[in-house]
């Protein structure tokens, strides 16, 4: 008599775990490290001021009138508000049957799509976009923040800053990522007035500068009844200026030219400006399904480039 076996059995459960597994990184350093203010216009526009230089002629008479007045001015800086959003549309069928993982696939979608508008929005504000005002068949853009960072810089062979928001960098020749070229760049953004915090870099140069020599020394106490752990990442650079935060960041990649960049940053210094901020639109029904669009419309507001610094050209 054969054995009765699972290969022919009928009416076996299917086994389909109620956990929905995703990796994609949704992490997104630079958003979560600088402020957020509010844009009143797709031209967000903002002032930067500075001091005259020191002088050692300052030196009055004894009893003189009143020099005549040298006032400085304000400089306006601005950048183009852009519009990201994404569109899940979920048939009435799909959402009321049975699911592994999600009771709704609408909200499910939806929470998905926010993570995805979001790596977006990292992307840019990192890229070498400039603004443009676009037009009724064009889309508006915002500038990226290599577009912007003049002041403060190293370059390769060639390589060109970008400006103001609206002049892209120019890829030089590259090079290797070094702690000496790291310190020239900290050192301009001090003596320009700026106080560096974060190194931000792809994750190819976070191992580069854990070997620099400027790193935090690092030391852990190994319990005596537990395994070793073995520390081998620098967290912290000590520079001559202050210390900052080494961060790593997923989307500094080659799909934005990201890969060949670090960025010395003051993230007091720079934030995202929201014109609108997230928001879903319930868009009308043409059939049997639910159509929905998630929208933001934001800038980057660099409040003053001179505060940053920028390394590119890195192999």
């Amino acid at each position: 008599m054969a054995t009765y076996q699972t290969y022919t059995a009928i009416g076996q459960r299917e086994d389909l775990s109620d956990i929905i597994y995703n990796i994609s990184p949704t992490d997104t350093p630079l958003m979560s490290s600088i402020g957020k203010t509010k844009a009143t216009a797709v031209y967000h526009e903002w002032q930067v001021d500075s001091l005259a230089d020191a002088s050692l002629s300052n030196a009055a008479v004894e009893g003189a009138d009143a020099t005549s007045a040298t006032m400085g001015v304000t400089t306006r800086a601005g950048n183009r508000t852009q519009i990201f959003q994404k569109t899940v549309q979920i048939a009435g069928t799909l959402e009321a049957v049975d699911k592994a993982g999600r009771k709704s696939e609408k909200a499910y979608q939806l929470a998905k799509a926010s993570s995805e508008v979001k790596r977006d929005m990292e992307l840019t504000l990192l890229s070498n976009q400039v603004a443009s005002n676009g037009n009724s068949s064009t889309a508006r853009t915002m500038g990226g923040l290599q577009s912007w960072l003049n002041t403060n810089g190293d370059f390769g062979t060639s390589g060109v800053a970008g400006a103001n928001g609206t002049t892209a960098r120019v890829d030089g020749t590259d090079r290797t990522f070094d702690e000496a070229t790291l310190k020239t760049v900290v050192k301009e953004v001090y003596q320009s007035g700026g106080n560096p915090k974060v190194l931000m870099v792809n994750p190819a140069h976070k191992q580069l500068v854990s070997a620099f020599a400027g790193i935090a020394a690092q030391r852990y106490m190994a319990p005596s009844n537990e395994a070793t752990t073995i520390i081998g990442a620098a967290d912290v650079y000590l520079s001559d200026f202050g210390s900052m935060s080494v961060v790593p960041n997923r989307f500094m990649n080659a799909a934005n030219s990201c890969d060949e960049t670090a960025f010395v940053i003051d993230p007091d210094m720079l934030a995202i400006a929201y014109l609108r901020p997230f928001s879903t639109n319930e868009l009308a029904k043409t059939g049997d399904s639910e159509k929905t669009q998630l929208i933001c419309e934001a800038t980057l507001e660099v409040k003053n480039e001179a505060a940053h610094g920028i390394i590119a050209d890195l192999s």
